[in-house]
């Protein structure tokens, strides 16, 4: 039996579920890769810090760009400000003018 050097099978290597990101975690290791996560203040800094670096590398930094990465963040901007908003343009709809 001939072993063969230099093919990788995915699928063979064992990952601990503290490296997996989110869309490797099966349903059934999601609580316990949740615990492992870092809340701390420096972890969500970090967290926070992380996802502008990839947002920024992906869609700001690039030859050529387009105005997708700017009205992502304008899109954010607008729903936030609007759930925020909510509860007050309800009351206003409700309002009976005389």
């Amino acid at each position: 039996m001939a072993s063969v050097v230099g093919i990788f099978s995915h699928s063979s290597v064992s990952v601990p579920v503290k490296d997996k990101k989110l869309l490797e975690v099966k349903l059934g290791e999601l609580p316990s890769w949740i615990l492992m996560r870092d809340f701390s203040p420096s972890g969500i800094f970090g967290a926070f810090q992380r996802g502008y670096y990839r947002y920024y590398n992906k869609y700001i930094n690039v030859k050529k760009g387009s105005i997708s990465g700017i009205t992502m963040v304008l899109a954010c901007y607008v729903l936030f400000s609007y759930s925020f908003s909510y509860k007050h343009l309800k009351h206003e709809r409700l309002r009976k003018y005389h």
